[in-house]
């Protein structure tokens, strides 16, 4: 999900800052609202932020000779639900670009789209379909999908940029997803272990934040311009 700099043409660069744009401008907002209604939130923002900032910044080599890397994305979802993360993502990719040289300033539009838009949608989409399952088994399916639906969102944006010259976009995009899934599968099942395991340890430490947000019991109610 670290498109590097440089490395999309300036258009597809561009159409991908703007398609992300709506989505950071309405999380930005979100941020402000939840830490307004709810100031005692903040530590766990930050530690949303923070997780997927550290789960993120972890490169591990492809057998494909590419790299792949966890998205930590999924668990904020569940926190806060996805227009939070897509702000958050974005001071994640953002600081990642200019302190650990992953991703571009060029390319971080089309980062954003795909880890801290699509990711947690996706996963907070599974969140909700398999919540009746138990609390464990949700986290676990949030996490991981996030993690494989960024990835499949990454391998469209390449394919888009290269199209194969044979066959297409459909047969790029099935090359890009091949350089990512001998590694990303098992590492996206790794990460919603991993995700289990936080959530155990939130449970233990912050279960009345936990039930405010809603994640335990019933659901939040958001406010009426969410």
């Amino acid at each position: 999900m670290h498109i590097a700099e440089g490395f999309l043409p300036p258009l597809h660069a561009a159409a991908w800052s703007i398609a992300a744009a709506p989505f950071v401008i309405h999380g930005t907002r979100a941020v402000v609202r939840e830490i307004r209604d709810r100031p005692e939130s903040r530590l766990l923002l930050a530690a949303a932020g923070a997780f997927a900032f550290v789960l993120s910044a972890i490169k591990l080599p492809s057998l494909t000779g590419s790299s792949s890397h966890p998205t930590g994305t999924g668990l904020g979802a569940v926190l806060f639900r996805p227009p939070v993360m897509a702000f958050l993502g974005t001071v994640v990719l953002l600081f990642q670009a200019l302190l650990l040289g992953h991703g571009g300033i060029t390319t971080l539009g089309a980062n954003v789209f795909s880890m801290a838009v699509v990711g947690p949608w996706v996963g907070y989409l599974f969140w909700r379909l398999t919540r009746r399952a138990g609390i464990m088994p949700a986290v676990f399916m949030a996490m991981m999908t996030a993690d494989l639906a960024t990835y499949c969102a990454t391998s469209l944006q390449l394919a888009l940029a290269f199209p194969d010259m044979q066959s297409g976009v459909l047969g790029s995009i099935a090359k890009f997803l091949s350089v990512f899934a001998v590694t990303q599968i098992p590492l996206a099942i790794i990460e919603g272990l991993i995700g289990v395991v936080v959530m155990r340890v939130l449970i233990s430490v912050a279960k009345p934040e936990l039930t405010i947000l809603g994640v335990l019991g019933a659901q939040k109610k958001e406010p009426a311009d969410v």
